[in-house]
């Protein structure tokens, strides 16, 4: 087992990372930056080491500061958390160069996952469903023309390397297509450096379902079932649950057997999440591959009893899943997750500033995973979550009943935060009949306004 492991991260994943090497005997090494001097994971790190100013730029992305921190803290290994450098295949090499371990997938797969297009090919030669669409990457506009015309409109044209919703639109028509098409290429070139773009048919109004793997260095690969994460704004999570409401049994089943094969083919290790759209008729698909540990695992645990990030540290350690798991996975009861982020809930305009009263709610099944706390300040440099409030019960009705009233008890003043649009979120009757999909949020606030 590793003796020191260097956290590249801040905020409540850097202290989530602290609690699990803690409870393995591990030393710990926070980075910050000027901005973060103050906050909990340099209080609670046996080591913090200042990696440069505010801007993340130049501090928790910039790699040789993080890899100068752990060379001169002399640590086994860093765990990157999720955001910044979880996903760059780079750090991760550099960090195998140096001789440390780095807590996350080989960079070669993570390079293969960060191309979707890439990805969508393993996962349908290993039985993956995967959406009708180009077979690789487009091109030519008259090739997306092609396509399109073959799997019927209306098409999404999706950057190879993207995320977060950029380098994407939607395509209703062939006379809008050339000119979307262009402006796809462009805004995946200034995103992500690379103007490679590709064509699926669009679902409308689809359900986001994302699997749980965890994979060891010995070819062991497990799926701690699934996630529920179609509340979203503008592509961005809101909530999400476990199980969800809308897979079978049954489903869980295949699509579990299937990801096992697929994971294993491309020698995938360590913790990821392999996400999926639902159409109308409970078809799932597949979309991309997260190489990381995700915001919303704190569900997965609560309902299987896996520590996930326990889990990433041994696996990375070397250690068999066997020894890891209990076997076989159960799924017991049903967790929910908020992301309590500081933006007003009306207009999600940030809220940064200084924190005047916080009080966190409690009980049996709460779970709150912050790194805020009175006094604090939140700054404008990262992103806005602040906090995760989790709940779990013995069914979805008793994790929303818990939801709501540990949201009633969640005090954050000083600031804004979007603590009374969940509040708003889980009294709604579709949400609690699990009635929802990917715009449902958008129609659901726009009404509310």
């Amino acid at each position: 087992m590793f003796q020191k492991i260097l956290i590249a991260n801040r905020g409540e994943i850097a202290l989530r990372v602290i609690c699990a090497c803690k409870e393995l005997g591990i030393r710990t090494v926070a980075v910050y930056s000027e901005a973060d001097r103050n906050s909990l994971h340099v209080r609670f790190a046996d080591e913090a080491v200042c990696i440069g100013p505010a801007k993340s730029s130049r501090s928790y992305l910039d790699i040789p500061s993080v890899i100068s921190a752990a060379e001169i803290t002399n640590v086994n290994a860093i765990h990157p958390g999720y955001g910044f450098l979880s996903e760059n295949a780079d750090f991760a090499e550099v960090c195998q160069m140096s001789g440390i371990t780095f807590i996350g997938p080989k960079p070669e797969v993570i390079k293969l996952m960060g191309l979707k297009q890439r990805a969508r090919e393993a996962m349908k030669s290993a039985g993956v469903p995967t959406l009708p669409g180009s077979d690789g990457v487009l091109r030519s506009v008259e090739e997306a023309l092609e396509v399109a015309g073959r799997v019927g409109y209306p098409v999404m044209i999706k950057a190879s390397a993207g995320g977060g919703g950029r380098g994407m639109r939607l395509v209703r028509s062939a006379e809008e297509l050339p000119n979307l098409y262009a402006q796809a290429q462009a805004e995946a070139q200034a995103a992500f450096s690379c103007p490679d773009v590709y064509i699926e048919k669009l679902v409308e109004n689809p359900r986001h379902i994302e699997f749980q793997v965890l994979a060891d260095l010995h070819g062991n690969v497990e799926i701690l079932g699934e996630r529920e994460c179609s509340l979203q704004r503008r592509h961005q999570k809101v909530l999400e649950e476990a199980p969800s409401p809308s897979v079978s049994p049954e489903l869980r089943q295949t699509i579990s057997e299937s990801l096992v094969r697929a994971m294993r083919d491309c020698g995938y290790t360590n913790a990821g999440t392999v996400e999926f759209l639902m159409d109308q008729k409970g078809n799932l698909y597949f979309i991309e591959v997260n190489a990381r540990v995700q915001v919303e695992h704190p569900v997965t645990e609560f309902i299987t009893g896996v520590d996930i990030v326990k889990s990433q540290i041994r696996i990375a350690a070397g250690e068999k899943l066997p020894d890891i798991l209990p076997h076989p996975i159960t799924l017991r009861g049903h967790a929910i997750e908020c992301r309590i982020n500081a933006e007003h809930p009306e207009t999600f305009a940030p809220s940064p500033g200084r924190i005047t009263a916080f009080n966190v709610p409690g009980g049996i099944g709460v779970r709150v995973d912050t790194g805020a706390y009175t006094d604090g300040v939140i700054p404008p440099y990262y992103d806005s979550m602040i906090a995760k409030l989790i709940t779990y019960g013995n069914d979805r009705k008793e994790a929303i009943a818990r939801m709501s009233r540990a949201l009633d008890m969640f005090v954050i003043e000083g600031i804004h935060t979007t603590i009374p649009l969940h509040q708003k979120i889980v009294a709604d009757p579709e949400f609690q009949a699990g009635s929802f999909h990917t715009n449902w949020l958008a129609k659901f606030t726009k009404s509310k306004a």
